[in-house]
């Protein structure tokens, strides 16, 4: 059997820089200090965190007066920043400079006028987090169908951004329904989808020529671990979602020539070395480990000054 791995895969910079900053915060402040939300979408890194001092809390007002508290990766309205101020707690802002990139352009349109349409998934963090730049302004949407619902203001002043994480082609289908629907809304200039979102699902398109079942190792909660799983589904090819190697069922593997193995953004790479080591061990017979052509994405982001050597 064959086991091939996408390239890239697992972290990615933001994911980097928000491990990063907590890990910095710690050493620099001693524990504890304060997260608000999960700083990434995997348990590993975050109860890996955990016993080093950071303590997860959902709301600002859950951490005592004065505290240190850092934003996760995802973002945050500025609802939440104000409630940090009014507790006075010391804040890190961890948010991926990508997710930032979006509020910055909420703001920007709805200074000129605009109503804003944002492409995402309800109810997951980062979505709120870019809702709340705009209150009482923003239209969410996340498919065709809610597209030909959806009732605007003011279809002439119109704009529109998307969560960073999403499927690249659905992503595209509603952006073309919103064009026909609304022919003046301002589409987003340039994908608001990350690199690492977009680079991983082409990864997992590669992968799905050759393997006859896919395992994305990532969290349930991982909306880009998630959008994988399609990725590879939508080509026809079984894909499960796992959060570590104890979740691979042996039935999968039975008439199974070639597995391909992806991850998600906040996956860190010992799980899926753990993944390989688990097939390894159910396979009865030879298991070569290859790799798609290793790619260097080159991107990496400056930590907040205030942590900066």
């Amino acid at each position: 059997m064959k086991i091939l791995l996408a390239s890239p895969r697992g972290f990615c910079a933001g994911v980097d820089r928000a491990i990063e900053i907590v890990e910095r915060a710690l050493e620099r402040h001693g524990p504890p200090v304060y997260v608000r939300h999960e700083i990434v979408h995997n348990r590993y890194v975050v109860d890996a965190l955990r016993k080093k001092g950071a303590i997860f809390v959902e709301e600002p007002s859950e951490a005592p007066a004065g505290s240190q508290l850092i934003f996760s990766a995802h973002g945050v309205s500025p609802r939440v920043r104000n409630e940090a101020v009014a507790h006075d707690h010391h804040t890190i802002d961890a948010t991926c400079p990508l997710v930032t990139k979006v509020h910055v352009e909420v703001k920007r349109m709805v200074e000129q006028g605009y109503e804003i349409i944002m492409i995402g998934h309800a109810g997951h963090v980062e979505v709120e987090g870019t809702m709340g730049q705009a209150p009482g302004q923003m239209y969410l949407v996340e498919t065709v169908e809610d597209v030909q619902k959806l009732q605007v203001r003011n279809p002439e002043r119109l704009g529109c951004v998307t969560q960073t994480t999403l499927s690249v082609d659905d992503t595209e289908t509603v952006k073309q329904s919103l064009k026909e629907r609304f022919p003046k809304i301002v589409l987003p200039k340039r994908d608001d989808i990350c690199y690492a979102t977009q680079n991983r699902q082409d990864a997992v398109k590669e992968l799905v020529k050759e393997a006859n079942l896919v395992l994305i190792v990532g969290a349930p909660a991982s909306s880009n671990s998630n959008r994988l799983v399609e990725v590879a589904a939508k080509r026809g090819i079984p894909s499960y979602l796992i959060q570590n190697a104890d979740a691979i069922e042996s039935i999968w593997l039975e008439g199974v020539s070639c597995v391909g193995i992806s991850a998600g953004a906040s996956t860190p790479e010992f799980l899926i070395q753990q993944v390989i080591e688990r097939l390894q061990t159910l396979h009865e017979g030879d298991v070569d480990v290859q790799s798609l052509l290793e790619v260097d994405e080159g991107m990496t982001f400056k930590l907040p000054a205030e942590l900066r050597d």
